[in-house]
């Protein structure tokens, strides 16, 4: 029997984030938080009103709130350094490669209004390629939690892990449908459904469209394993090779470009270790534009129909 799973109501991740944040400094008092001038896009001000001592502002120069994160590690604080995926990532790459990710500092790169769902800011504003960007380099932890329960578990999680962190969330609001005393476990990805027909592996907001997509079609007679994949990396491998070894096919949904993204992650794994049919549903080689969030998702074939068609798509490839 296939389980149902129920909106609570809906809600933005980074809010999540936000309540995340503040029970993080509650456990931890090395947790501290910086922030390129975005504070309340972030959901920031309820940690910056309990511990106004541990946030630094600093202004629009996402450069040196990495660099000045990076420094703080080595005195022992664990810095959460927010503003929006296309500044966290495209604009201070080389940073983050160099003071972040190659000397192995102990920073968490909060990234909000990831993907199209940003809407109405625009391709400039928008970024589809963080994921990728973030996943290349050695030793980064790249999460993607799927509602608001998941990315507050998240952001408590990985104040206790040890070493360099992409946490990205969003804006717009989407169903909350996970547990709210849900215990988040890095690089463990979760069976929200059994199924022996095709696996859809999704991440972030597709999750929920992936949830839809297993109802319709079942009502077909076809039987989709639904996978959460909540940590893009490290990968877990041997969630994906069992649930395909099982189904012989497979679909991977996220909201990012089709180079780089989480499909590209399975469809290497399979094309080493169990080469069948896969299909993706994700951005093809396109910039973003302007528009509401449900448009831009419905223009760039990021929907529960995407995702029904391209299962039985990959159903017809075996």
């Amino acid at each position: 029997m296939r389980k149902k799973y129920t909106n609570s109501g809906s809600n933005d991740t980074r809010s999540g984030f936000g309540e995340g944040l503040v029970e993080a400094g509650r456990r931890n008092p090395n947790v501290v938080a910086l922030c390129a001038d975005l504070i309340g896009s972030l959901k920031m001000d309820a940690f910056i009103k309990e511990f106004p001592d541990r946030f630094f502002q600093t202004g629009i120069a996402e450069a040196n709130m990495i660099g000045i994160s990076a420094g703080l590690t080595i005195g022992g604080k664990i810095p959460f350094a927010g503003t929006f995926a296309g500044f966290a990532t495209g604009r201070v790459y080389d940073q983050i490669r160099q003071s972040v990710a190659y000397s192995g500092k102990n920073v968490k790169i909060c990234a909000s209004h990831a993907g199209l769902t940003l809407g109405e800011d625009g391709a400039t504003h928008q970024i589809l390629e963080d994921i990728g960007l973030m996943k290349m380099l050695p030793g980064m932890v790249v999460i993607n939690p799927c509602d608001f329960n998941q990315t507050k578990a998240a952001t408590i999680a990985i104040a206790d892990y040890e070493g360099p962190v992409y946490l990205r969330f969003g804006r717009p609001k989407v169903p909350n449908f996970t547990p709210a005393d849900q215990v988040f476990e890095i690089g463990k990805a979760l069976m929200l459904n059994d199924g022996s027909d095709v696996s859809i592996f999704a991440t972030g907001h597709l999750v929920w469209h992936a949830i839809e997509a297993g109802e319709i079609l079942a009502e077909k007679g076809i039987s989709a394993e639904i996978i959460n994949i909540h940590t893009i990396k490290p990968l877990d491998n041997e969630a994906i090779l069992n649930s395909v070894a099982k189904t012989k096919c497979a679909v991977s949904a996220e909201e990012h470009q089709m180079n780089g993204g989480l499909g590209d992650s399975i469809a290497q794994l399979l094309a080493l270790k169990m080469p069948l049919p896969m299909e993706m549903v994700a951005v093809n080689d396109s910039f973003g534009e302007s528009g509401t969030p449900e448009q831009l998702m419905e223009k760039y074939g990021l929907t529960t129909k995407a995702i029904v068609d391209a299962a039985l798509k990959a159903i017809g490839r075996k």
